[in-house]
């Protein structure tokens, strides 16, 4: 007789999916966290903080699949296990926000801006969600919306604890190749920094293109860790035809955040018009293992090819 195998504990099978998770393998991750959540709903293994991160992960997985029902329910769950769990509130959003829940998707755009104010996604969501809302109700379309949390000082100091500890343990790690990592900006530069980038943006949207390079390239002064500011300068130096600059911006952005769907969309544009296709087809390939059903980069890829 076989002898019976061990299984697998809670955290390897978390492991596992998030493994699957990487290699965009969404279903098979899933299922990982499916059994990783049914062996710590074990009374024995209860622990509140770290199921709710299983759950907050499953919630990810059903969101790259495009199933945001099931997301919502796996983050409402996290969220009454970890209260102002931003991960769970920026995922729950975004799947309102496919739903063309504005109102929700607004309400948990807001909070995770609350509790930090640095979430660049968060920024750009309840922007999204303002344009929308008003669109849809008027200059009146605040009185409409669900009651917004209110965030106790507690969750804001627990982040900026954890925000230091980590700072201290990316300080004390040795540098590879001598690449110095850009200092985190203090309050005081990253509120001009964000002024400054509000102010690129404003002339983007006027198509003022140039003066927005200037802008979004005084706002980097302050604060050089701000992934947006780099693909939105990217975005500018396309415009312009500064292809090599575009790429530039897209590698800094994807130094600080390496799966940032923007960088790898608008390098693969630069590398388009720079006639590299290998470049471009390798970036719009890394892009669809984050997200397999982005249209826009669907459509680059068939066009690439065709060009073959």
């Amino acid at each position: 007789m076989a002898p019976k195998q061990k299984s697998k504990s809670w955290l390897e099978l978390k492991q596992a999916g998030n493994e699957c998770f990487k290699t965009g393998q969404y279903g098979e991750a899933t299922a990982f966290y499916d059994k990783a959540i049914k062996e710590l709903e074990k009374p024995s293994k209860s622990n509140p903080e770290d199921l709710a991160v299983l759950y907050s992960n499953r919630a990810a997985s059903y969101l790259k699949n495009g199933n945001c029902g099931e997301c919502v329910k796996d983050c409402n769950k996290s969220l009454e296990l970890l209260p102002f769990n931003v991960k769970s509130l920026l995922r729950r959003a975004t799947a309102y926000e496919a739903q063309e829940r504005y109102r929700q998707a607004y309400v948990d755009y807001k909070t995770a801006l609350l509790i930090d104010c640095n979430i660049a996604a968060a920024h750009d969501g309840t922007n999204r969600m303002t344009k929308a809302l008003t669109e849809a109700d008027g200059p009146s379309w605040r009185e409409k919306l669900p009651p917004i949390p209110t965030v106790p000082l507690s969750v804001r100091e627990k982040l900026t604890q954890q925000n230091t500890v980590n700072a201290a343990k990316e300080n004390s790690k040795p540098q590879q190749n001598s690449t110095k990592q850009k200092p985190a900006p203090g309050d005081k530069d990253a509120k001009k920094g964000q002024a400054l980038k509000e102010e690129g943006n404003a002339l983007v949207k006027k198509g003022e293109h140039k003066k927005a390079i200037e802008k979004y390239s005084q706002s980097l002064k302050h604060n050089p860790v701000e992934v947006t500011t780099y693909t939105n300068r990217a975005l500018c130096y396309l415009s312009v035809k500064q292809y090599r600059d575009a790429v530039r911006d897209c590698d800094e952005a994807l130094k600080i955040d390496s799966s940032n769907v923007k960088a790898l969309y608008r390098r693969a544009q630069a590398h388009k018009e720079l006639k590299d296709t290998k470049a471009c087809v390798d970036d719009l390939n890394r892009l669809l293992k984050e997200e397999p059903k982005n249209t826009a980069a669907l459509k680059l890829l068939q066009e690439v090819q065709k060009k073959k």
